[in-house]
């Protein structure tokens, strides 16, 4: 069977009725393919964080269908029971902080989610390692989160997103925080990892810094998606030109 990104086709969400009725999602389309990352811009109050909270299960639309990897996981409604072991096992989180939790080491929080999910520690524990050497974090793997720099927090959030190898990461503001260079290099990880593991990525982001590197762009205006294609540069490109 292929397999299927994120595929959204006419999703709407309401607020309120009557008087007080808001459309805050007006139909919207979009499609992300394995291994594709794409960019969702848009002015504030346009849907970009409704969206995401519907996608991530966190909040139900009104009508429509989402489609992630296999899963047809709303058709008018929920068509996945349990949709905490959906976010889980299918949904990797990116935030514009990392949240990483303080006490316990780099390894453990990247580990926790499949140790969760039932994995045995010692398996848990190897792909967490394996994921932070691919991200260049393998060495603080020990360190607790207050010891690593920005940069470093990040990257073992993406280790985190990526550990059960969800078809798909939901990004918001991950480079909010970062300086240039940082912002490009985090960019690149999540392009080689979409890549690596055939996982399809949407980054809610306003950083201009970063919007050249997407092939394609979703805008979203007034609860409605157009997409666009991007100019499609290579983040480490970007950074020696930054440089320079």
């Amino acid at each position: 069977m292929k397999r299927t990104g994120i595929l959204i086709e006419g999703l709407k969400k309401q607020y309120g009725s009557g008087e007080t009725l808001v459309d805050a999602l007006k139909g919207v389309e979009m499609e992300v393919a394995p291994g594709e990352v794409v960019g969702l811009v848009g002015p504030s109050g346009s849907g970009k964080s409704t969206l995401l909270k519907c996608l991530g299960a966190v909040i139900e639309p009104s009508a429509g269908r989402m489609t992630l990897g296999q899963k047809v996981i709303y058709d008018g409604g929920w068509k996945i029971k349990d949709l905490r072991a959906l976010r889980r096992d299918n949904i990797g989180f990116v935030f514009q902080a990392p949240y990483l939790i303080p006490f316990l080491d780099v390894i453990d929080n990247v580990a926790l989610l499949p140790m969760l999910a039932g994995e045995r520690n010692v398996v848990a524990r190897k792909r967490a390692v394996e994921l932070l050497e691919a991200l260049d974090v393998g060495h603080r793997a020990k360190a607790m989160p207050s010891q690593l720099s920005g940069g470093e927090q990040q990257r073992v959030a993406i280790a985190r997103a990526l550990v059960n190898h969800p078809p798909v990461i939901l990004a918001d503001e991950p480079t909010a925080p970062l300086d240039s260079q940082r912002a490009l290099a985090v960019i690149g990880i999540l392009n080689d990892m979409a890549r690596h593991y055939e996982t399809a990525i949407i980054i809610v982001t306003h950083d201009e810094k970063i919007i050249p590197s997407f092939k394609r762009i979703y805008h979203i205006r007034d609860g409605r998606t157009h997409e666009e294609a991007g100019e499609g540069k290579s983040p480490h490109e970007l950074i020696k030109t930054d440089r320079a």
